[in-house]
């Protein structure tokens, strides 16, 4: 019998009203949670919170005792609603204050002290105890509190945050796929699909409908750490399907 799979997991929370109110369009999910997947880290959950101090404050410390890692994304700018630094600060319990080498770094960068501003020197304020997360795009930095990881949220500049830190992460088994598709609609494979999951649990199927040329057709993707379980699972998925007069065509990813 084969030993258990390690999982780790993981929650991103999106920081900022201006994801809410729909005027910009988040993409950081899906690039932390691609990534972190290839890692062995599982995202179990995302969440968009409010520039609220007390609602930030309540959910980090909510789900850093819940997750393995917390990635944060957004509030920590020159502005005054950029205040997600402060409420990791409260979240954890200690101070804050300009971190020296933050300082120092973004001394550099600017180079003409008139342009290193009050406010631009608000984003070398870390949390106490706070580990300094690297920042190659323009230099302000993340930071770490324990689990807790925090980036900007401009895209460009969270993904190359998370590219200079990941490798402090410790990953589970890292989560493989299998992907079918058939030209059979959910309403009619629905059954076959649910005793199918009842007979793997351990793999999660998921059943996405889309229009491919004008037709319906539906994904039914497989997801699971052991790679002959899913050969199997998707074996008998392709052969139902089959058997009812559908298409099944594999994709491995």
């Amino acid at each position: 019998m084969s030993d258990p799979a390690k999982v780790v997991t993981a929650c991103i929370l999106v920081i900022g009203n201006e994801i809410l109110s729909g005027r910009t369009r988040d993409s950081n999910i899906q690039y932390l949670a691609t990534e972190l997947g290839k890692l062995g880290v599982q995202v179990r959950e995302c969440r968009v919170i409010p520039d609220i101090e007390a609602t930030v404050v309540a959910t980090v410390n909510e789900v850093r005792k819940k997750f393995d890692y917390v990635f944060t994304t957004g509030g920590i700018g020159p502005t005054h609603d950029d205040i997600t630094a402060d409420c990791i600060a409260k979240a954890f319990g200690v101070g804050i204050s300009e971190h020296p080498e933050a300082v120092a770094r973004m001394t550099r960068h600017y180079g003409d002290p008139a342009l290193f501003t009050p406010a631009r020197r608000r984003m070398a304020r870390v949390p106490h105890g706070g580990i300094l997360v690297d920042n190659p795009v323009s230099v302000a930095p993340g930071f770490q509190m324990e689990n807790v990881f925090t980036f900007a949220g401009i895209p460009k500049v969270a993904e190359a945050m998370f590219q200079s830190m990941k490798h402090r992460l410790v990953g589970g088994d890292p989560v493989l796929s299998r992907t079918v598709r058939t030209n059979l609609p959910e309403g009619i494979i629905a059954e076959p699909l649910g005793a199918l999951q009842k007979r793997y649990e351990d793999i999660d199927i998921g059943s996405y409908p889309a229009f491919r040329g004008g037709k319906p057709s539906v994904s039914l993707v497989l997801r699971g750490t052991d790679d002959a379980r899913l050969v199997v699972a998707t074996s008998e998925l392709m052969a139902t399907l089959r058997g009812m007069n559908g298409e099944a065509e594999e994709f491995v990813a």
